[in-house]
């Protein structure tokens, strides 16, 4: 795989979902016809709340739920979703629950501390990289735990993470295994942990808070997807380009979603209590939170299950060639 595919992708091409698409395949000079079906391997996604008890942060998670549930065999990574600044847990359910449904338990914290410049300020939503130590502690305890919804279904051994602004930088931080001074994303001491393979942020960058300079990600081959909204008036487009190209080794890939701001991903736009986008989405929101949460699932299905149909969705254009007005 080369390092990157860059997709734009146009409303009337995402206003349809994408189910069962067929392609042209080129493998070695050799052309043949392929149907791959890109829709959710599950029909259905659950959600319970718990308490994170090292840290008492509460959370949702949202796991798959096949129909042969109590007899079928199942392993489910975790993923762990890092809220943008002041946005709560809630407004990422639609999103949550979509990824979910791709084959992964989706955990959705809610994390208070002071905001940065004031220490002494109420405590806020803000996500930092104690989280990914903290979700992976308790999400070994639901694994044994008879009462747990997701007990002995997911595997504690892999683990994706979702983001979005802030949360999507905070993300950054953990696969650069980087803590920036003064960024506030972290405390130390942080190690990146050895679970970790990819990532999909939305409407984030990274970049150095005291010089304003985009900082090389020494990702160690850990996946990276960047999904901007082009008309992000909060987390500019440009910006992920900068960090695009500060990611160090492949796979990466950057892409551009057309018609959504900075709030593409969440359940309203312009959450309650979130700092908000003066830009206007002109993609419908049902529209694009499928889009986002599509590419986001697929790209860790590829690069955390070895997944032929995300590989095929999200891979360099020598593996294959499609038109997207297809889908």
């Amino acid at each position: 795989m080369l390092n990157y595919k860059r997709y734009l992708v146009s409303t009337k091409n995402l206003s349809i979902l994408c189910t069962i698409a067929a392609f042209i395949v080129v493998f070695d000079g050799q052309t043949s016809a392929a149907t791959i079906d890109y829709s959710p391997p599950f029909k259905e996604a659950s959600f319970y709340s718990t308490t994170i008890s090292a840290n008492n942060d509460l959370a949702d998670i949202y796991y798959p739920r096949p129909s042969d549930v109590n007899s079928g065999s199942y392993s489910s990574p975790i993923v762990l979703l890092l809220q943008g600044a002041l946005v709560d847990k809630s407004f990422y359910s639609d999103y949550a629950s979509l990824v979910a449904r791709y084959g992964f338990v989706v955990v959705v914290p809610n994390h208070f501390r002071p905001l940065p410049i004031n220490p002494n300020s109420p405590p806020s939503l803000l996500s930092e990289t104690s989280r990914i130590g903290a979700v992976l502690s308790q999400i070994a305890i639901e694994h044994t735990k008879t009462t747990s919804p997701i007990a002995s279904v997911v595997d504690t051994q892999r683990l994706g993470l979702l983001g979005h602004s802030f949360g999507g930088a905070v993300g950054l931080s953990v696969i650069g295994n980087k803590c920036l001074p003064g960024s506030y994303l972290c405390q130390e001491p942080f190690t990146r942990p050895k679970e970790l393979l990819a990532g999909a942020f939305f409407g984030a960058n990274l970049r150095n808070p005291i010089s304003n300079q985009f900082v090389p990600i020494a990702n160690d081959g850990i996946a990276v997807a960047l999904i901007q909204g082009d008309i992000d008036g909060v987390a500019l487009p440009e910006r992920a380009q900068s960090t695009f190209d500060k990611i160090q080794t492949p796979p990466k890939t950057l892409i551009t979603v057309t018609g959504a701001n900075h709030f593409g991903i969440t359940n309203v736009n312009n959450p309650a209590g979130a700092n908000p986008d003066l830009n206007t989405a002109t993609l419908e929101p049902a529209v694009g939170i499928e889009t986002i949460a599509r590419w986001s699932a697929l790209f860790l299905r590829a690069n955390m299950l070895k997944d032929r149909a995300g590989f095929d969705y999200t891979a360099d254009s020598r593996f294959m060639k499609y038109s997207s007005s297809s889908l």
